[in-house]
């Protein structure tokens, strides 16, 4: 890259991040912290395109053929499976991460369009059990808030194996965001920086693992479907271990994934992108004769409809939203500019969630702050997304012909880049070629 000087060229290896990055941490003597997802560029959803319908295949007509999108959860030993009418749910996102009236918007957004919302490490809040018509309950190594009867009053569970943000390593929750209320759920001392745990502590392998699934299915009488969540790095073994161990549904978590805090180093360099993970997942469930016997769910830098489409045309049968259902809520709210400029950042670019200092009222543990958020006003913003993602969900299926989102298959999708081919395991674009396979 030439600078704007004449003559100035700046390196890649060092360039004027890099070079801050490492004058940070010579001053400062510690890691650099920040919520978000990935930055850095890596083959996505982006990189792959549909073949829609024209001479050879059929197209729906507009909104006058259905195209339907329902979507049920928990087929495979559950009593009670959870139906969705849109296969696009909330992911787990913590009080004490959020605030409690951001936690009671995602319940009520979900819960007008029909779909799921999921409480996150450090417990179930009241607000969001009522806001929340669909609630799956987080089982993580922290224990922070567990407690048998929320895990009796969620309609499913999740045991969290790991993240995409970080996967092999436990959560963040600094001091300044544990309040009174935080600590008393997740019994904890007040102000003090508290960093949870990397594995579970009461079973080391699959074998312990299917041990606490049966536990967790006594305790709820069978009714309850049982996730678990994985964060993408061997994916596919990890997914034949989860069948093995009595999973209802399978969780994958791309490194586009967003977390409340973490290093950066792990957001930017640990774990692997969605789109390899949904195909390794897919893999795995097909081998094991269990794909849409067990469902899959995908989460990792869902953005829109097209997103949606292809992941379930890669053979998710749902996806997960994060990042994305924040700034639905207000998060980087361009009219909130002039505040997060008094934060030393701008709409658009901020990321410091662990700091509690966000002006929007969603990452924060400030009574003052969180008032910024309106619950009501929050959840009407959320659905009004989620029927968006919806919708140009099922644009992209008309198109290809289906009458279903969940008819969307490979077949359907072509890859501009060789990298995505071979990740995603369908062609390259006006070839019949995917790299890596005879």
């Amino acid at each position: 890259m030439t600078a704007k000087h004449p003559g100035l060229v700046e390196s890649y290896l060092f360039n004027r991040d890099t070079i801050h990055e490492i004058q940070r941490a010579a001053t400062e003597g510690i890691y650099d912290i920040r919520g978000m997802g990935a930055k850095r560029y890596v083959p996505h959803f982006d990189d792959l395109v549909f073949l829609g319908a024209s001479m050879s295949r059929y197209p729906l007509e507009g909104y006058r053929e259905r195209c339907d999108t329902n979507v049920v959860l928990g087929t495979r030993y559950a009593k009670k499976p959870i139906e969705l009418k849109i296969p696009i749910t909330i992911a787990g996102m913590s009080f004490g991460s959020l605030s409690a009236q951001a936690k009671e918007a995602l319940g009520r957004g979900a819960t007008a369009v029909g779909t799921s919302t999921t409480t996150g490490d450090g417990g179930m809040t009241p607000e969001e059990r009522l806001s929340s018509k669909t609630l799956v309950y987080q089982v993580l190594p922290s224990r922070y808030g567990m407690n048998p009867d929320d895990l009796r009053k969620a309609d499913a569970i999740e045991v969290v194996l790991g993240q995409g943000a970080k996967p092999g390593g436990g959560g963040m929750l600094l001091g300044q965001k544990i309040s009174p209320r935080v600590a008393e759920m997740r019994d904890l001392p007040p102000n003090i920086d508290q960093r949870s745990a990397c594995r579970h502590p009461d079973w080391t392998g699959p074998d312990d693992l299917e041990i606490k699934i049966r536990e967790i299915r006594e305790i709820t009488d069978w009714q309850k479907p049982i996730y678990i969540k994985v964060g993408a790095t061997r994916t596919y073994y990890d997914t034949m271990l989860a069948v093995k161990a009595g999973a209802d549904v399978i969780v994958v978590d791309g490194m586009q994934g967003g977390t409340g805090a973490t290093q950066t180093v792990f957001i930017e360099h640990v774990g692997i992108p969605t789109l390899p993970a949904v195909r390794l997942a897919v893999e795995a469930l097909t081998e094991l004769d269990m794909h849409r016997k067990v469902q899959l769910i995908v989460s990792g830098g869902i953005r829109s409809g097209a997103d949606v489409a292809k992941a379930l045309a890669m053979g998710a049968d749902a996806v997960s939203i994060g990042v994305a259902a924040l700034i639905a809520l207000g998060d980087n709210d361009p009219h909130l500019d002039q505040e997060y400029q008094k934060l030393g950042t701008r709409a658009g670019y901020y990321d410091d969630w662990h700091a509690g200092q966000c002006p929007a009222g969603i990452s924060t543990q400030s009574d003052h702050l969180a008032s910024h958020l309106d619950p009501v006003l929050g959840g009407r913003r959320l659905a009004n997304y989620l029927r968006t993602l919806t919708m140009e969900t099922q644009i992209i299926a008309r198109a290809c012909g289906k009458s279903h989102v969940h008819n969307l298959e490979p077949e359907d999708l072509v890859a501009l880049t060789v990298e995505a081919a071979a990740m995603a395991g369908v062609p390259l674009a006006g070839t019949s070629w995917i790299p890596g396979r005879s």
